[in-house]
């Protein structure tokens, strides 16, 4: 197979690592991989796996330079001989699409993202994405959102969970120099116990209900020795940083809660915490974090939103609370807390079996190709070329 994906940039976020994975699995697999993009940190990752990078400016939302795109790649669909266009993204994939119609190339989508809309002409821009020939959604979550918003038969779409990889978030593989490390870098008092948020400084992250539950937790002569450890960059919003801030001062949480903008270490940092929290007050469209804490056989507390209801187990891999209720939070870290040795051991194991099942990186990059494989057999048996065509214009 020759598969071409394209996206707006190779930096970080989980839509990338997807590409890259992809992309060391087709070529792993014997297949040609081609990679389009504004170009990023991980172009050297495509390459170094063996795939080909080609650059355009995949980011631009301008409708002159989506145009321009779509001849581009109708160029690059022509001279590679390009089997299927995989896009993962909103505006290159009008680019995608129009390009696929001009070459009846086959065109697959990958829905990352519960695109909001608020008008027909924000829902028309976000169609593209239920245009493929076949439609990825990355949760049953999404999968249900595509089809309940923009009619695409329920045959049509295929959830696909991301792959996590299991052999850099194993925990028997961190050592004690690591936690070492971490513990120092964030200060942390002998025998402190950990409880973890990782995510970007964002009011719909939850950042301040976590900060408020330790309050409550600690008034309500919870364990003294336990500290809040919030990883994410603020990226601009300097004002809900200093909110954070006066929150925690005004809670008197200043030994409780720590703030840390950014983590080159995060199978340490899950292996430190003694439960994973994540607070988003907006549903994930898969959400990496439950997971990878799951990898690690840290228990973890979620909102009862979105995918979480897919990737966290209640009473098995973890819990499931209401979104923005501290007082109910404070309640499942008092518990979480209070785990015995043997309970911990149990949903370690558990955690461990749900994730290598459901989520391992194999699992999602078999199922990709497998998609792949079908949409070309589909084509081959097309009476005709026109057949092909109309598939896409679905």
């Amino acid at each position: 197979m020759k598969i071409l994906q394209i996206i707006p940039a190779l930096g970080a976020g989980g839509a990338e690592q997807a590409v890259v994975d992809i992309n060391a699995a087709l070529v792993a697999a014997g297949h040609d991989s081609f990679v389009v993009s504004s170009g990023g940190p991980r172009v050297s990752a495509i390459e170094a796996a063996g795939g080909t990078h080609i650059t355009l400016d995949a980011a631009s939302k301008n409708p002159l330079q989506i145009i321009a795109n779509s001849g581009a790649l109708a160029q690059i669909v022509g001279d590679h001989h390009i089997d299927i266009i995989h896009a993962r993204s909103r505006a290159p994939a009008w680019s995608a699409w129009l390009a696929a119609r001009r070459t009846k190339c086959h065109y697959i989508t990958t829905f990352h993202a519960a695109y909001k809309y608020s008008n027909p002409f924000k829902k028309l821009y976000n169609s593209v994405m239920a245009r493929g020939e076949r439609v990825i959604a990355i949760s049953d979550f999404i999968a249900q959102h595509v089809v309940s918003n923009y009619a695409v038969p329920p045959e049509q779409v295929t959830t696909i969970y991301r792959g996590i990889d299991l052999t850099h978030f194993d925990r028997a593989a961190v050592t004690p120099e690591r936690l070492t490390a971490l513990r120092t870098l964030w200060k942390l008092k002998p025998g402190q116990r950990v409880v973890l948020l990782p995510a970007r400084l964002s009011r719909i992250k939850g950042q301040d209900v976590l900060i408020e539950a330790m309050r409550r937790l600690l008034d309500q002569d919870g364990p003294a020795d336990v500290v809040a450890v919030i990883i994410g960059a603020a990226q601009g919003r300097s004002l809900y940083v200093k909110e954070l801030w006066e929150q925690i001062i005004s809670g008197r949480l200043r030994d409780n809660v720590v703030l840390a903008e950014h983590c080159d270490d995060m199978p340490a940092a899950y292996a430190l915490a003694d439960v994973v929290v994540v607070p988003s007050l907006v549903p994930e469209g898969f959400g990496r974090v439950p997971v990878e804490a799951q990898a690690m056989g840290v228990p973890v507390i979620a909102t009862d939103l979105g995918a979480t209801r897919e990737t966290v187990l209640p009473e098995v891999t973890g819990w499931l609370v209401p979104p923005d209720n501290p007082a109910i939070l404070a309640e499942h870290l008092q518990r979480v807390l209070q785990l015995l040795p043997a309970e911990r051991q149990q949903i370690a194991v558990r955690a461990a079996e749900v994730t290598r099942a459901k989520f391992a990186l194999p699992v999602m990059t078999r199922a990709t190709l497998a998609v792949y494989q079908a949409v070309l057999a589909a084509g081959q048996d097309a009476t005709a070329p026109a057949a092909v065509a109309e598939t896409a214009d679905v």
